[in-house]
């Protein structure tokens, strides 16, 4: 889906106001309608909610909303902290259309008890500049109350963009309930841990403008991934599915090719061979037999396999390491002509040569995490500026870059960035990298072209890592437990797909 920034937002909803057509406060009531029923299905009745009322349509949505949930049985209060000649139209007539058994006042007497939830509809998208005033003090009070923070549309006093550095005053949310589509701001480093988890509720805003809207920006979600999922001919035999090579490990480091060749194997494509120090394949024989090796005379990666040529598709880096021979070794891989997925130690080897990146071939596929992403394009002021040098490195080696983390972003030759809804914290462990280099590259193989096989491969990855912290929790998870939950989402998918094969 789309991601719409500035005045887009505002635009779409003026757009669906004239042209659905529908009033404003009609809008409002399906936001709200939403919002309400989320809270029906997630809080249960006999949690007391305190609605932080600001004076825009933010305050409108979270004034029809107490209502709405007071006529369910839900006990609620609202704070509604500016006057009512200060308050826009929409939030006038809503807050007149609270019910009496909904309490109204105009500040925080005491903190509420540490049981309430509080609704934050203080402040919406149209926040610029810093927050101050009754709105600063109402953020400060909401941070300090000890209360579970649910926010609507975006934590108050978050710019929707950019330009959220640190020490700025916003609300810190457990939930967020984005309106339509998420906005930029929370899937960015800056502020993003602000927004807590996120969760995109549909409200109707004109199809006929989200698809005439530009933006560089979009939010993967399930539906895009199906559509590009290859069929598995019936007939089909292991050489219709491509050949993966995977580069990786080193004296003392085969892990990470075991846990690469894992998920590789996982990927659907029909041959897996790892090229790795001749010392070091019984690891990787013992655990994936299924995979075939090329063995390296040295302690790392020093020459090519033989015939490189016959591989559908290359991934190199993890556990490499970075000694001289192997940079030559890399330079003569870079020049095989095939597709590859370049991570680790491979992009610090790009870094450290820009002669390299010139060698990079176009279609390829770079996984940096935030440390590769400094060596790549140094350091960088803020979320606006580490974007624009992905773009600018994305397009200089016309590779796509998957910046890896929370809502890992995936970015193409033309400046189009796709922000992953899947993963969790518990990822963030050594190895889950090698996991993500893999699969892609098995992804290639099979036959994905670049940008699907990176976003299929990102968001897969990720729905394995939240079925693996299901079952282990985020703290016992570990890289080694992703492969097996790639192979349980496959499954999922395949079935979805035969229940009616007409």
């Amino acid at each position: 889906m789309k991601i719409l920034t500035g005045t887009a937002i505002r635009e779409a909803d003026r757009f669906t106001i004239e042209h659905e057509p529908i009033e404003s406060l009609a809008l409002m009531e399906r936001a709200s309608e939403a919002i309400a029923q989320w809270i029906c299905n997630h809080i249960s009745q006999d949690v007391p909610l305190l609605f932080v009322v600001g004076k825009g349509n933010n305050g409108g949505d979270g004034l029809a909303v107490a209502r709405m949930l007071h006529k369910v049985g839900y006990l609620c209060e609202a704070v509604v902290i500016f006057g009512r000649d200060q308050l826009s139209t929409e939030c006038q007539t809503n807050l007149g259309r609270l019910p009496k058994g909904v309490r109204v006042s105009t500040r925080f007497d005491t903190l509420p008890d540490s049981g309430t939830v509080i609704v934050d509809a203080l402040l919406g998208t149209g926040v610029r500049g810093e927050v101050t005033g009754l709105a600063a003090d109402a953020i400060r009070q909401i941070n300090a109350s000890g209360c579970r923070v649910l926010s609507i549309d975006v934590p108050s006093g978050m710019v929707t963009e950019y330009g959220n550095l640190p020490g700025r005053l916003i609300v810190h949310a457990d939930v967020t309930l984005t309106l339509e589509f998420p906005k930029l701001s929370l899937l960015l480093p800056e502020a993003g841990e602000c927004a807590g988890v996120v969760t995109v509720l549909p409200i109707g805003l004109s199809e006929a403008y989200m698809e005439q809207v530009g933006t560089p920006y979009f939010y993967v979600d399930e539906e895009l991934i199906r559509k590009m999922l290859l069929p598995r001919p019936r007939f089909g035999h292991k050489g219709c599915f491509g050949h993966a090579l995977l580069v990786c490990g080193s004296e003392g480091m085969v892990g990470a090719a075991v846990l690469a060749a894992g998920a590789a194997l996982r990927s659907g494509c029909g041959l897996v061979t790892v090229h790795l120090p001749r010392e070091e394949r019984v690891a990787l024989q013992a655990n994936h037999p299924a995979a075939m090796v090329s063995g390296d005379e040295q302690p790392c990666f020093s020459h090519l396999p033989q015939q490189p040529q016959r591989f559908t598709a290359i991934g190199v880096g993890p556990g490499l390491g970075q000694r001289l021979q192997t940079a030559r070794a890399l330079e003569a891989l870079l020049q095989c002509g095939r597709p590859m997925v370049i991570d680790a130690d491979a992009l610090n080897l790009l870094a450290a040569d820009p002669g390299l990146q010139e060698l990079v071939p176009a279609g390829s596929i770079l996984t940096p995490h935030p440390g590769e992403l400094r060596r790549l394009v140094g350091e960088w002021e803020d979320d606006a500026d580490r974007n624009e040098r992905v773009r600018q490195l994305a397009r200089r080696l016309s590779a796509y870059v998957v910046v890896k983390g929370a809502h890992t972003m995936v970015c193409t030759p033309e400046g189009i960035c796709y922000f992953n809804p899947t993963g969790n914290a518990g990822m963030a462990k050594g190895g889950s990298g090698d996991v993500l280099t893999g699969l892609i590259t098995g992804l290639l193989a099979r036959g994905y072209p670049p940008l699907p096989a990176a976003l299929v491969g990102v968001y897969l990855h990720g729905k394995a890592g939240d079925k693996a912290t299901q079952y282990y929790g985020q703290e016992g998870v570990n890289a080694g437990d992703l492969a097996d939950f790639i192979g349980e989402t496959w499954a999922e998918w395949e079935t979805g797909n035969t229940e009616n094969p007409l």
